[in-house]
């Protein structure tokens, strides 16, 4: 699937993330790191949009003003039949499915996932952010001390 990057003024880095996804084979746009992703946020050339379940977001922590769209409810993480269509219609302002969305879980595969589902419904600019709000799993069995959201230091908020 070639998507049509030339009808929107992207910058630079999500052409470039784009490019590395078509030698890849993704079916999505592409990855960017964490803190590229909140710098596109900042300068209002994305939509954040976290895709971990509720619950994750309530006791692991959240982007102020990130989006939310769950890939998978519960704490069993049963997948959401209404994704696409909730991503839809929380992305309706920013353009819809031509909007420029930078998916976030907890490290990057949920995200990733999602964003497959996204492309092949009609979404033509979806990223997956790269590690995660938490990264992976070290080998002392802990997240965060090596990549991940907030391993950035990127703003974070906890209820």
């Amino acid at each position: 699937m070639s998507l049509d990057f030339e009808s929107l003024a992207l910058p630079a880095a999500l052409e470039q993330a784009h490019a590395v996804a078509l030698q890849q084979g993704l079916a999505y746009a592409g990855g960017i790191a964490p803190p590229l992703a909140w710098e596109l946020v900042q300068r209002g050339e994305a939509a954040l949009v976290d895709v971990r379940s509720g619950e994750e977001r309530k006791f692991v922590g959240r982007v102020p003003g990130s989006l939310h769209v769950p890939w998978a409810t519960g704490t069993a993480l049963t997948r959401n039949p209404r994704f696409v269509r909730e991503l839809e219609a929380r992305l309706a302002s920013e353009g819809g499915k031509d909007a420029v969305a930078l998916l976030l879980c907890r490290s990057g595969k949920r995200s990733a996932l999602a964003a497959e589902a996204a492309a092949k419904a009609g979404f033509t600019h979806v990223f997956n952010v790269l590690e995660g709000f938490e990264g992976e799993i070290d080998a002392d069995q802990h997240r965060g001390s090596a990549d991940g959201w907030r391993f950035h230091k990127l703003p974070w908020v906890q209820d």
